[in-house]
């Protein structure tokens, strides 16, 4: 398979995946657009070292952050509903958003983490989240923003941010240990 056809094939999930973030059609199209260009215009810079799906991901990653950091706050976001944060939720979590104490770990984490089906599996259960959780689920983790980041992009605040982050991390657990995970249990 040709350079071009396979980045054909990479579209769909590319613009999926800045759907989610950018929350705005013609901007998924037009960073996915330039992502793809970028691949096609300099090939030589893929060396192979990871597959062109990795690749080209982490380019799109770098320019959908590039259009947040442009828009600033001119992004229209619809407010999420207020939630309450009992104790319990707080204790899980530092300040960053990441675990306090790391759940118990699944078997063989790294042969499944080398699977392409796994991340079929993943993708899968992030495009099952609700929305707004799968969206602040991907700014943290896939993109790598820091809390305050999110909540200004999103105009929420820490605590509700921290609520969501939790919430996706649960569904998107029980949803890989239902789906991936139950063999390995």
């Amino acid at each position: 398979m040709d350079l071009a056809a396979e980045l054909s094939s990479l579209h769909q999930p590319l613009l999926r995946f800045a759907q989610l973030q950018l929350r705005h059609d013609s901007l998924a199209e037009d960073v996915v657009s330039e992502t793809l260009l970028a691949i096609l215009e300099a090939p030589e810079r893929f060396e192979g070292r990871s597959t062109l799906k990795t690749y080209a991901t982490g380019i799109l990653k770098f320019k959908i952050i590039d259009v947040l950091r442009r828009r600033g706050r001119e992004i229209h976001v619809e407010p999420l509903a207020e939630q309450s944060v009992d104790d319990a939720l707080d204790a899980l979590f530092a300040a960053d958003g990441h675990w306090r104490e790391m759940p118990p770990a699944w078997q063989h984490p790294e042969r499944a983490l080398e699977q392409a089906q796994f991340f079929d599996t993943l993708q899968l259960c992030i495009d099952n989240l609700p929305p707004k959780l799968a969206r602040i689920f991907m700014m943290r983790e896939w993109l790598e923003l820091e809390i305050d980041g999110i909540c200004g992009e999103l105009q929420i605040t820490a605590n509700n941010c921290s609520v969501m982050l939790y919430r996706a991390r649960m569904q998107l657990r029980e949803c890989l240990q239902l789906r991936w995970f139950k063999d390995a249990a």
